[in-house]
């Protein structure tokens, strides 16, 4: 049986989806990018293949161990891809939205698909049905718009997202700050993503709406557009790239 190790260091957090052949047996959230948690877990799982995803200045080294002890790849412009970029710079995409793109080729192929990321901010990525990263949008994710009201006003205070919603039923009308909050933010986040999805829909046929992220089950609940949830598609994506440099290699 095939072991692949794939590591997503993003902002908020550092994981490690364990495939073992094309099943994700297991994922772990990793505490720091140390080598000495790097080496435990190729110690443990004794991967044949690595790949490396990150939007952080992560340790050099990592990737030196993971090359002596591995088939590794580093995810960047560089890599081979399954798809097309006919962006202006090609190399300015980040790492996070090229696996985004490669789980919607290698699950979803021939099919225009909308991936839209939940995270340190919300990404809108579109792959049309012939296997071509278009391009999308940016906009802050949760925790920024909660940071931003408390840092730019001299009285609201600091909502800490998860640690404040407890069931997700916050009120559309407020009654307090707290819930003034909550309302905005999420509600208006819940909006906005609709409207894109319905933007995309009005100029594209027969698209799939993929939502990835940490909080991708909370707010599936409140979207009016018909959504696929997968909590662990950059993880998935990251291995689809990594199969198909194999791949290419032979």
């Amino acid at each position: 049986m095939t072991t692949t190790l794939c590591f997503d260091f993003g902002n908020t957090r550092l994981k490690c989806g364990v495939f073992t052949e094309e099943h994700l047996s297991e994922v772990i959230t990793l505490q720091d990018d140390s080598l000495e948690t790097i080496t435990s877990l190729l110690d443990k799982y004794k991967p044949r293949h690595t790949i490396l995803s990150s939007v952080i200045n992560h340790k050099s080294e990592i990737e030196k161990i993971l090359a002596e002890r591995s088939d590794f790849l580093k995810l960047d412009a560089s890599a081979k891809l399954p798809f097309t970029t006919p962006v202006s710079k090609p190399e300015t995409i980040g790492a996070d939205r090229l696996a985004l793109t490669a789980f919607a080729v290698h699950f979803h192929q021939g099919k225009n698909n909308l991936v839209i990321a939940l995270g340190t901010c919300i990404t809108y990525n579109f792959i049309n049905k012939y296997s071509g990263f278009i391009g999308g949008s940016i906009s802050p994710g949760m925790e920024m718009r909660f940071k931003a009201l408390n840092y730019y006003t001299a009285k609201l205070p600091l909502i800490h997202g998860n640690k404040s919603i407890s069931d997700w039923n916050f009120p559309l009308l407020g009654y307090d700050t707290e819930t003034n909050i909550l309302s905005g933010v999420l509600l208006g986040m819940v909006a906005e993503i609709d409207g894109i999805i319905n933007e995309y829909k009005e100029k594209f046929e027969n698209i799939n709406v993929l939502l990835t992220g940490g909080d991708t089950v909370n707010f599936s609940k409140h979207l009016k557009n018909e959504i696929i949830a997968e909590p662990d598609l950059i993880l998935k994506g990251l291995y689809a790239i990594s199969q198909y440099n194999t791949s290419v290699k032979k």
